[in-house]
């Protein structure tokens, strides 16, 4: 309960923050928030990792980015696990060019991996949004981009967490992976997506991309990094 109150907390103090300097303008604030809990195993978490490598710096994706009127978007990457573990794996950069998408994806490629206990999607949530204040970014639209492979079990439920950022301008889109197999003992969790789509998404123009396993991940990354880059005032474009 402690814990559940500090983060609301944390989210109130946030709404409540100055931003009165003046800072950079991007088309778009973007934070990856990435599940590394213990229900992910190696192999599966080296095909996310480069899954987000991949993407990053595919020629899609760079286009979408320059195709908007700053020609240049802010980058945020964080990993999450229970309410203990939330981390930035790599703070807020400037992508404007496939130079600068690589510089990203070789720091990320660079980055430890770890593995932790517990699923807590609310907390990840809470974390993510946390980012934006004092990012030394200004845009018109912010956005957490949060994928994982199982619902909340530790902490705040998500979907408390998601209507405060929601109600603060913040979208949030999903990216659940479907795993066809037992977890810890427990059957697979076959409704992870309903889960997602009425606990984890909202915003104007949110959405969601499933992965029926982590071999099609990257290519679940790269859609959806393409869609939520393009979207204009909320607004996505058809899929490709």
């Amino acid at each position: 309960m402690k814990r559940r109150s500090a983060l609301v907390g944390s989210l109130a103090a946030m709404a409540a923050a100055s931003t009165a300097r003046a800072d950079t303008p991007v088309d778009l604030q973007l934070v990856l928030a990435v599940d590394v809990s213990r229900s992910i195993d190696e192999v599966e978490a080296e095909l996310q990792r480069r899954g987000y490598i991949e993407a990053l710096t595919n020629d899609r994706v760079i286009d979408a980015i320059l195709s908007g009127e700053h020609r240049r978007i802010a980058l945020c990457y964080t990993e999450w696990a229970g309410t203990h573990y939330q981390a930035v794996v790599i703070d807020w950069s400037v992508i404007d060019s496939a130079a600068g998408a690589r510089r990203f994806a070789d720091k990320l490629a660079e980055a430890p991996r770890t593995s932790q206990s517990w699923t807590a999607v609310g907390a990840a949530l809470a974390h993510a949004g946390q980012r934006f204040d004092g990012s030394g970014f200004t845009s018109k639209r912010r956005v957490i981009d949060v994928s994982g492979d199982g619902r909340t079990n530790d902490g705040p439920p998500a979907e408390i967490i998601r209507d405060k950022l929601v109600a603060m301008g913040i979208v949030i889109n999903g990216l659940p992976v479907m795993m066809n197999r037992t977890n810890f003992g427990r059957p697979p969790d076959l409704t992870l997506d309903k889960y997602y789509e009425e606990n984890v998404i909202g915003g104007p123009g949110s959405f969601m991309i499933v992965a029926d396993n982590f071999d099609q991940f990257g290519r679940a990354v790269r859609t959806k990094l393409v869609r939520e880059i393009s979207s204009v005032d909320g607004t996505l474009p058809a899929p490709a």
